[in-house]
């Protein structure tokens, strides 16, 4: 088989983008079946409180109303109310706590925008008025709003309120070294709560055709979705299908399954026909996953020398209400794969205890716990350089790992990497800043530079399957196991194709998202996708050809046939014809096994994009207005797919950084209430709030993968918040302000500034 080009760092035209900006994509609700009816939500208005009543006689009277579901509804016609939820391993070795978590409430409600009922009819609108005939009593609890209040419980299986108390590494060992070491630094970092709010809010439609049942919606994989609804409809899983057409943006908050899917689903198979929900934004900011909402306490120990002896973090993180799919995870497992950043540190631990307030359930949002750990462990390093009186870029230099392959305390293999060559590469980028700083003072203001060395380690599954068709036009069809959800996947898995078989990119068609056409597959999550899939595909289209190599000897009575330059040639002879040539002599042979060719991979390691952010902001201090004036990223990223897809996924991971660090922030009030609930006050960063990025990109290939590729999806996140947060730490220094926490809003900056002025005066 030839040497394949791809991944030679190749630009890449997005094929997908013409009919995205046409108006042609095909989303859920382009989708949704002439003649479906629609789903309304009744959601609670109470951030805890018992149900005493619940009545849907006058709303199920109503005209063009077909149903109405409570959970005693679903109950009774044999549905499994609890869905699937994480549970990890605490440091006694037991399982955290797992308390039921129903598609419909039931007996008590948990947080503000929990589903109590579900109407069905003709259209949104009647469905509305029915939800709000729905009569209900319930009786108020006082809610459970702050990560120490232990008291009331909202799940009797967890005392305190304590789901998890999770340890990871070598506490006793950790101690030892701190109190041994020459100098001691400790801070706490505030995360604050974020929701991802994606373009398009999440959405559904189910239909039933008397033996099967379809659910379309807009996730990042169908595998996971079937398999839920098949365990709580009690259905075998060949009777579901589920498909995920275009998705408008996922960020890990579509990964998961949600209650509304299964109640639709249901409601369907009840009704004989589709039903169809769509959410409205102030719905998806009560009810989709949240993010992050946790506060760390950062310990480092560092000699005389100022190279560290120990880390340590003890931390709380809140999981909402209930445990979603992967909340235990989070702030635990995740968080530990990248505890110690890109340093190398002889000992560590982490503490980390997960505790249930009355709030919609914390899950996956890009990075998923690696943005939480570098924020951490780089908010510690700065705050250490400036207590040590050292330059920021000297320390990290000092202590970066140097030598690979790592093996890291979780006892995983950083096979390859250059940390110190980064740093070396970003560091002149902020030249002039000392004369910047100058000018900003001229004016008035307060300029801050920030730094932040990142890793980050690729989640999910290491396993990944494709299958590739070759059709009869000269076209092909490619299967794949992952999902896109706005990354460019058709562009790059159709070039692949091309590139190593000689089709037409045009010709080469990319099939995802439905579990009837392919297999199976792992979805999209922790910055897998091309990396897998792309390992995936090349060993089918290897195999394929391969197996046309043997095929086409046997025809040529050839003692050799070779794949270069896109045609099968026999050594000595004049055979030479292209792979669309091949697959019309094998159809008219009778060998469609050779047209139509599937394999399985497992990746041998997970692999560790890692790089580099500085960070440059302004301050007005009479008004608090932070502006990002200066950004520069250095990545390793391996080998480059397609440098230009891959500059566009860094700049939105630093947009969705800066939104944290900045702008965003999912507020309740005292009684539970969420006073963010629309982008009237949930702010969301917008183009003008951000500088031109500048990218270079500094690859290690790793061994990991044939590819030599490193994820890149989350990388600019992951990044960011250190860089960012750094930096208004040292914009404020010179005023006496030692404690900053996300987000940076102007009234949060403008207060901490007149504070120390009072303060000083």
């Amino acid at each position: 088989m030839q040497q394949l080009k791809f991944g030679l760092a190749q630009p890449l035209k997005r094929r997908e983008d013409a009919r995205f900006l046409t108006g042609r994509g095909r989303y859920v609700a382009d989708l949704i079946p002439e003649g479906a009816l629609w789903a309304v939500f009744l959601r609670s208005d109470h951030a805890h409180g018992e149900i005493l009543a619940l009545d849907g006689t006058a709303a199920r009277a109503m005209p063009g109303v077909h149903l109405v579901l409570t959970a005693g509804d679903l109950l009774a016609r044999g549905v499994r109310l609890g869905m699937k939820g994480e549970r990890v391993k605490g440091r006694d070795g037991q399982h955290g706590q797992g308390p039921e978590r129903p598609v419909l409430a039931q007996g008590r409600v948990r947080f503000v925008g929990e589903a109590l009922a579900m109407v069905v009819a003709d259209t949104p609108e009647t469905a509305r008025d029915a939800a709000e005939a729905i009569l209900y009593d319930i009786r108020d609890m006082e809610p459970v709003l702050h990560l120490e209040s232990r008291d009331p419980a909202i799940h009797p299986e967890a005392p305190g309120n304590l789901a998890l108390d999770y340890g990871f590494g070598d506490e006793p060992g950790t101690e030892a070294a701190l109190a041994r070491s020459a100098h001691r630094v400790a801070l706490e970092v505030v995360h604050n709560r974020v929701t991802a709010a994606p373009m398009e809010p999440r959405a559904a439609f189910a239909e039933w055709d008397g033996e099967r049942l379809h659910l379309c919606v807009n996730g990042q994989g169908v595998w996971g979705q079937r398999n839920e609804l098949s365990r709580m409809l009690d259905l075998p899983r060949e009777r579901v299908r589920v498909t995920n057409p275009d998705v408008g943006g996922g960020f890990g908050m579509k990964a998961m399954t949600y209650p509304e899917y299964v109640v639709l689903a249901e409601a369907a198979r009840a009704l004989g026909r589709p039903v169809a929900w769509v959410s409205t934004r102030t719905e998806g900011m009560l009810s989709d996953n949240a993010g992050r909402d946790l506060v760390a306490r950062a310990e480092l120990g560092f000699d005389a020398d100022h190279r560290i002896t120990a880390y340590r973090v003890n931390l709380v993180s809140n999981l909402g209400a209930y445990n979603s799919q992967f909340g235990q995870g989070i702030q635990t497992e995740l968080f530990a794969k990248v505890l110690t950043g890109v340093y190398d540190i002889p000992v560590a631990s982490l503490a980390a205890r997960c505790v249930y307030t009355n709030s919609v359930p914390i899950d996956a949002y890009r990075g998923a716990g690696r943005p939480e750990a570098i924020l951490t462990i780089e908010r510690a390093m700065d705050h250490a350089a400036r207590v040590l009186g050292a330059d920021p870029v000297e320390l990290r230099r000092k202590n970066v790992i140097r030598r690979f392959p790592h093996v890291t305390l979780e006892g995983e293999v950083i096979d390859g990497g250059d940390f110190a060559g980064l740093l070396d590469t970003v560091a002149p980028r902020a030249a002039g800043y000392a004369g910047r700083a100058a000018a900003s003072r001229a004016k008035g203001l307060l300029r801050g530079l920030g730094v932040a060395a990142y890793i980050e380690a690729i989640l999910g599954s290491p396993e990944e399957i494709a299958r590739l068709v070759l059709e009869e036009d000269g076209g092909a069809t490619l299967y794949v196991g992952t999902q896109s959800n706005g990354q460019g996947h058709e562009s790059v898995y159709s070039r692949f194709v091309s590139e190593s078989t000689g089709i037409p990119q045009e010709l080469v068609r990319v099939v995802e998202g439905d579990s009837d056409r392919i297999a199976r597959g792992g979805g999209t999550g922790g910055s897998r996708s091309v990396t897998v899939q792309g390992t995936a595909t090349r060993a089918t289209v290897g195999a394929m050809i391969g197996a046309f190599e043997d095929f086409l000897a046997g025809e040529w009575e050839a003692a050799e046939v070779s794949f270069a330059e896109h045609r099968f040639v026999a050594p000595g002879t004049n055979h030479r014809i292209t792979l669309a040539e091949a697959a019309a002599l094998a159809r008219a042979r009778g060998r469609p096994d050779l047209i139509d060719r599937s394999e399985k991979i497992t990746l041998e390691g997970r692999s560790f994009p890692n790089g580099v952010h500085l960070a440059e902001v302004e301050i007005d201090p009479e008004t608090g207005k932070l502006t990002l004036d200066r950004y520069s990223v250095v990545d390793d990223f391996g080998v480059l797919v397609a440098p230009n897809l891959v500059e566009g996924q860094v700049h939105g991971g630093v947009a969705q950084g800066f939104g944290q660090a900045v702008t965003e922030w999912l507020v309740q009030d005292g009684g539970g209430q969420v006073v963010t609930a629309s982008f009237m006050d949930y702010a969301m960063p917008r183009a003008t709030d951000l500088p031109m990025i500048r990218f270079a990109e500094q690859g290690v290939p790793t061994r990991t993968n044939p590819l030599g590729m490193k994820g890149c999806g989350e990388a600019g996140t992951v990044g960011a918040l250190g860089a960012i947060s750094n930096a208004v730490r040292d914009a404020l220094a010179p005023l006496g302000v030692s404690k900053v926490d996300m987000p940076f809003t102007p009234s949060r900056l403008w207060t901490w500034i007149e504070e120390a002025r009072h303060a000083s005066s």
